[in-house]
């Protein structure tokens, strides 16, 4: 009940006709993060594209300026030297068989895989189960390299992967509600940038349609477009 009147409460003070600046709905998304916890700030971008198309998924990595404020858990499959590297940069779990078998057995303990090159015929074994969790590492993203140290390093530093669903649209998290309203914004606009970035060849008309924003357990709030990429 205490829930849900914060929620009514919440939403009498949001216009939802009303398209906000972004740094309007920074404010109001962090006056509205009512809960007993750090609520996160979340974005979502709706996207002119048909990700049904190989030519118009949107995907990609972006270390955020600002950091997400979430400590994030990070598996990587590796043997050897690779293995140690892992483990010194701050690697959560690292493993070759042996974890890939806890995998199999539903037990993931991480947010965020990577893999050295050797290990993707181990790892791509277990693509039924990565897949769909969107932990499946990939090449495109640096979530397959040799280069261990940095990519632990970039995860746990606040780097946030985005990628668009069936219905093109992106949803992330850019921070905390007890950020400063600044380096919110500035995480959006780095994200933002980001999946502009990212516009697919196969992408027609307009590309970004509409942008929302919300903390944890309150209500959304319309965003200009037109603010978002000033």
């Amino acid at each position: 009940m205490a829930h849900d009147k914060r929620l009514t409460a919440a939403r009498a003070n949001v216009d939802r006709n009303k398209n906000y600046a972004l740094t309007e709905a920074v404010a109001l998304a962090k006056a509205n993060a009512k809960a007993k916890f750090d609520e996160t700030i979340e974005i979502s971008l709706n996207l002119g594209i048909d990700p049904r198309h190989a030519d118009q998924m949107v995907r990609g990595l972006i270390s955020l300026p600002n950091g997400t404020g979430k400590v994030l858990r990070v598996g990587v499959f590796a043997r050897g030297a690779k293995a140690d590297e892992a483990l010194a940069a701050g690697a959560d779990v690292v493993g070759a068989d042996d974890l890939a078998e806890k995998v199999q057995a539903g037990d993931i303990q991480f947010d965020r895989c990577i893999a050295t090159p050797d290990m993707m015929a181990l790892v791509g074994r277990l693509g039924k189960i990565l897949g769909p969790r969107g932990l499946m590492p990939n090449p495109k993203l640096g979530t397959v390299t040799m280069d261990v140290k940095g990519a632990v390093t970039a995860a746990k530093s606040g780097q946030v992967e985005f990628r668009a669903e069936k219905a093109g649209i992106i949803h992330a998290g850019i921070g905390k509600a007890s950020f400063d309203d600044a380096s919110l914004v500035e995480n959006a606009k780095a994200l933002i940038d980001a999946v502009q970035k990212a516009k697919p060849t196969g992408a027609k008309g307009t590309y970004l349609q509409k942008v929302a924003m919300s903390s944890t357990m309150g209500p959304g709030i319309r965003v200009d477009v037109a603010s978002v990429t000033a």
